[in-house]
């Protein structure tokens, strides 16, 4: 690996985990660690370097720091509690990567490149293949949200890498991440007491453990092992897949079915419960679900996960403590989700799933 790490995003679990990993790597001499904002967690013997990627001075720290390592982990859907602030989470993605690029682009000192992406990429409709490769292009492109700047992110590296053929770029598209520390939409998704589904779809779905996470970006931020590549786009996931219905039986959680044209409110029926970010894209996911193939993770870029699916999930499941709840709690849920329903125009086929689902 190279001696001077560069990690972006440093002020989120997961930044701040990367960055307190690798610097106990014996090759690396220092880590810098950049976020906006300065983080709520110890990062370590690394300096934080409090910057906005946004902005052009993020040149100033790779040549001031001589960088050669940059893990890009600022890219992110926003998470939970961020739908006030989309618009940042937006520019962060999207101009930010394309400031640190350009930034990349002239420093001598960088050589290696590390990107957090998503399988989000590949959209999510029924005329899309059962089975994703790093090479399946989607029936659609994402419409707008997280995937579609995931992909523009994408693009901007795939022209980086272009002009820098010097320089070791290594894309990871991620499966939705859980953990005990998981701080996603999904994570909320699945904290809630009574968990909203699709009417008449059961989606696959697949995750990988933040554990793995870490490890998998440690692994290509490195220098390639003897028969590995770390360099190229490579889906990451745990083996295997489940579906929604499992998902909320290993919780505990009871379930309301919706009619799929229900998107326009739901947003505000999951608020209603608890939630406050939950995008069109993520309902996309709970309706026709995404499963990626792993091969070329396994056997290009040489890494084997530690959690299948199901055992990411078991750990999410288990931080979240039992979720069998009291029937009167649970009623007094679906009672406020079928009272929001009933004042929405046209609903009225909507609310009498749900008053179905309390029978």
């Amino acid at each position: 690996m190279g001696k001077v790490v560069l990690v972006t995003g440093a002020a989120r679990q997961l930044g701040g985990r990367f960055v307190r990993r690798v610097q106990r790597d014996p090759e690396v001499e220092r880590v810098i660690a950049v976020d906006a904002v300065r983080p709520p967690h110890r990062l370590g013997s690394a300096e934080f370097v409090q910057a906005d990627i946004r902005q052009s001075g993020i040149a100033r720290v790779l040549a001031e720091h001589a960088v050669d390592t940059v893990v890009h982990l600022a890219v992110t859907g926003g998470g939970p509690g961020a739908a006030g602030a989309r618009s940042t989470v937006k520019e962060t993605n999207v101009i930010g990567t394309m400031q640190l690029l350009g930034a990349c682009q002239k420093s001598p000192t960088v050589r290696r490149l590390v990107v957090k992406s998503s399988t989000s990429v590949y959209g999510g409709t029924s005329r899309d293949p059962a089975v994703f490769t790093e090479t399946t292009q989607p029936k659609s492109l994402p419409a707008g949200g997280f995937a579609k700047e995931a992909a523009e992110v994408e693009g901007y590296v795939r022209g980086f890498a272009r002009r820098r053929p010097d320089v070791a770029v290594c894309v990871l598209r991620f499966a939705n991440i859980l953990g005990p520390y998981a701080d996603s939409a999904l994570a909320e998704y699945f904290s809630m007491p009574v968990m909203p589904t699709v009417l008449g779809y059961d989606p696959r779905l697949q995750f990988v453990h933040e554990d793995d996470v870490v490890d998998v970006l440690r692994l290509a931020a490195g220098e390639p092992r003897r028969g590995t590549l770390n360099s190229g786009t490579f889906n990451v996931a745990g083996d295997g897949v489940l579906l929604l219905s499992q998902c909320s039986r290993r919780l505990g959680r009871p379930t309301v079915p919706l009619l799929l044209p229900a998107v326009t409110w739901v947003g505000s029926a999951l608020r209603a419960v608890g939630v406050t970010d939950f995008s069109p894209e993520q309902i996309r996911l709970l309706t026709h679900g995404r499963v990626v193939e792993t091969t070329q993770m396994r056997d290009t870029l040489g890494f084997r996960p530690l959690y299948t699916t199901a055992e990411t999930f078991a750990d999410f499941a288990a931080s979240r403590g039992s979720g069998l709840l009291p029937a009167d709690r649970v009623e007094r849920v679906v009672e406020r989700v079928a009272g929001l329903l009933k004042v929405d125009a046209g609903a009225g086929a909507g609310a009498g799933v749900i008053e179905g689902a309390k029978r």
